[in-house]
């Protein structure tokens, strides 16, 4: 019998090559986003943060440094075995499928870098808002940093080569059925890959929707890691504050 297989996110980002082909983000524009965040929410000193979907977890790192108890969770095993170097008493990681409350309640839950709206299934994204909010304390914030659609699809380069640790990553860029998609293929150790990923294209209004229907209340909009004003046609960011 063959193995079910498993959808895009869970088996992209738990290879190397995921990895190495976006080493090179900013984290300087991390930190300062994170510095913006918290100060904007008054999280409190020592406060608890649930870092949603944390990857390798470098937004989880920096906060744990600047004062605060962390908790990175995210659904590659890979992932978070490598977070776990950083791990001490106020900072840990944990496998976790973010459809589900994990148990524990929070200052703040940040969902962070366009880390939403991979699901196939419509449901699993209202799932994951409504698990968001069973994860808020009583004067919790809950954070979803995502790309502005608009300015993603009209700033669209459509194929293009990126050549990282001397692997040439061939990417094709498309709207599918109100998904940007984007078709990845390289040669590496001998072998062919091709991957593929997919973003559910949500705007502002259709997050409106999901956040009505899992009762969170929208409180504030930026359209950058400087918590400028959104524009719908000319930010890069959607990031948007919620309870």
């Amino acid at each position: 019998m063959t193995k079910p297989t498993k959808q895009w996110y869970a088996s992209w980002f738990d290879t190397p090559y995921y990895h190495i082909l976006y080493k090179d983000r900013d984290y300087s524009e991390a930190q300062i986003f994170m510095d913006n965040l918290t100060s904007y929410l008054n999280i409190p000193e020592g406060g608890k943060i649930l870092d949603l979907a944390c990857g390798k977890g470098r937004h989880s790192v920096y906060l744990n440094r600047i004062g605060y108890n962390v908790t990175g969770v995210d659904l590659s095993e890979q992932s978070i075995k490598y977070a776990n170097q950083y791990a001490n008493d106020t900072l840990k990681f944990d496998v976790h499928d973010m459809t589900k409350p994990y148990p524990e309640t929070f200052d703040a839950v940040f969902n962070l870098f366009t880390s939403f709206g991979y699901f196939e299934d419509e449901e699993c994204n209202l799932r994951t808002i409504k698990a968001i909010k069973a994860e808020l304390n009583e004067f919790g914030f809950g954070v979803i940093d995502f790309m502005n659609v608009n300015y993603v699809i009209e700033n669209l380069v459509a194929e293009n080569t990126k050549t990282v640790e001397g692997i040439s990553f061939h990417q094709k860029r498309s709207v599918k059925d109100n998904y940007i998609v984007k078709d990845i293929s390289f040669e590496a150790d001998g072998q062919h890959y091709e991957f593929q990923e997919r973003v559910k294209a949500f705007t502002l209004d259709d997050f409106i929707v999901l956040f009505e229907k899992a009762g969170v209340y929208l409180l504030d909009v930026f359209g950058d890691y400087k918590l400028r004003k959104f524009h719908s046609d000319s930010s890069e960011r959607l990031i948007m504050i919620f309870k």
